[in-house]
């Protein structure tokens, strides 16, 4: 890809897009996120087996996929700022919902509620950095987002399991309506209004440009390779917190500390990771990163009790494996829709990866095994080696979207969109 090693600078507005953007993202992925530290206290305090939490996590996706695809269609008809600002205080309404039912089925209601407008915002995100970056730029914007995953796990998951430890499981999801209601009216006031994709609609019937995008041959490609990658997060994360309580033999006390380390490794490397996508090749990048993820899977779903400083460190090394396949194929995957279709790729592209999330989520309860809430987890490694078949295979499916930008350069090199001013 041509100019690939030429960095461009931020302008002053880009970087506080790309801090409102991030720091939206840290609120959506630390809602999402606290499920899994959470996980142990919800099935002890609701008294839930494996697979009725796999439940409550993929009610999130499959709502979050089913919402995406009904958007999609009129993703690129508003305003992306507009579109933004709906979806997050739906999200906002969500999530306090969370935070005041008392029963399991009031709980699986309100994640689906959630999920319907949380899991769009993601792909509007993405869209609006595809809008005011260029590929040039997206690799450094992909890494300084993505950190919202490293941020939840510092700041967010130890605040919110020391909240649910001295108030009750509800507090977490109440302190993060209260974070997003701040960060919503920062994006009202502060945030330019994004519609220079309108001009170029081509396609009047909301309906017509979402068949018009899933039958694109080179965008399916980019689906399927999300899809995929996906899958893997979603089968382990659930019971995170579970096996290592249960399996690692890990304290309640000591697993803010975990997640503390293991969020603090990714906040370092993404920007570094980041910084790497925009001057060497994506794809090796992301190869690279796949097999360490590979490895680090094998070994840490086949522990047993172990010392916390080895359970810390291999947690280190299996979420740098994994947040480094996140920026470069995500900068990769941005890459494909052309400028009127990026709206409606990104919420296919969210639908598609919630709903494989969600399966994969449901699939992970029906395999992990608990004889009681205080029982190790068994065939937690079963889903090591299923994660580790489908990285393979992630890997071929990537190849074939970088292979279709290198016959492509001129998506490789687009030129961002003007942002309408205020």
């Amino acid at each position: 890809m041509k100019d690939q090693k030429q960095a461009i600078p931020f302008t002053g507005y880009q970087k506080f897009a790309i801090f409102i953007l991030a720091i939206t993202q840290f609120t959506v992925i630390l809602d999402f996120m606290v499920m899994s530290p959470l996980g142990d206290i919800l099935m002890k305090s609701l008294q839930l087996k494996p697979s009725h939490f796999g439940l409550v996590v993929s009610a999130y996706a499959f709502s979050a996929g089913i919402s995406g695809l009904l958007t999609a269609g009129f993703a690129d008809k508003f305003d992306r700022k507009k579109l933004l600002l709906f979806f997050y205080i739906g999200f906002i309404l969500g999530t306090i919902l969370c935070g005041v039912v008392t029963s399991y089925p009031l709980l699986v209601a309100a994640r689906i509620i959630t999920g319907l407008f949380g899991g769009v915002i993601g792909s509007i995100s993405m869209a609006i950095v595809a809008d005011i970056f260029s590929i040039q730029q997206r690799g450094r914007v992909m890494g300084f987002i993505q950190m919202g995953f490293g941020a939840s796990q510092i700041l967010g998951i130890p605040i919110g399991l020391y909240l649910a430890n001295a108030w009750g499981w509800h507090a977490p999801f109440l302190w993060v309506a209260g974070m997003a209601a701040i960060i919503a009216i920062l994006i009202a006031i502060k945030l330019k209004p994004i519609t220079a994709h309108l001009a170029v609609q081509q396609e009047k019937s909301p309906f017509a440009h979402l068949m018009h995008t899933l039958a694109k041959k080179e965008y399916q490609i980019g689906f399927a390779a999300t899809s995929i990658l996906s899958v893997g997060g979603f089968m382990m994360m659930p019971f995170g917190s579970a096996f290592a309580i249960n399996n690692l033999k890990i304290t309640q006390e000591e697993l803010p500390m975990l997640f503390m380390i293991a969020g603090l490794s990714t906040l370092i490397v993404m920007p570094i990771i980041g910084k790497l996508s925009d001057k060497i090749d994506k794809f090796k990048i992301f190869t690279f990163a796949s097999i360490w993820t590979i490895v680090m899977i094998g070994i840490y779903t086949n522990l047993g009790a172990t010392p916390f400083w080895i359970v810390a460190i291999t947690n280190v090394l299996m979420m740098m494996g994994i947040m480094g396949r996140m920026v470069p194929s995500t900068a990769l995957v941005t890459s494909v829709p052309a400028m009127q279709d990026r709206g409606a790729f990104m919420s296919i592209n969210s639908s598609l990866q919630q709903i494989a999330g969600g399966i994969a989520a449901a699939f992970a309860g029906t395999i992990v095994v608990q004889k009681d809430s205080f029982s190790p987890l068994e065939h937690y490694d079963t889903l090591g080696y299923i994660i580790i078949a489908i990285s393979v295979v992630s890997i071929f499916l990537l190849n074939r979207v970088n292979k279709h930008l290198k016959k492509n350069p001129e998506k490789a090199v687009i030129q961002p969109m003007p942002v309408t001013e205020m």
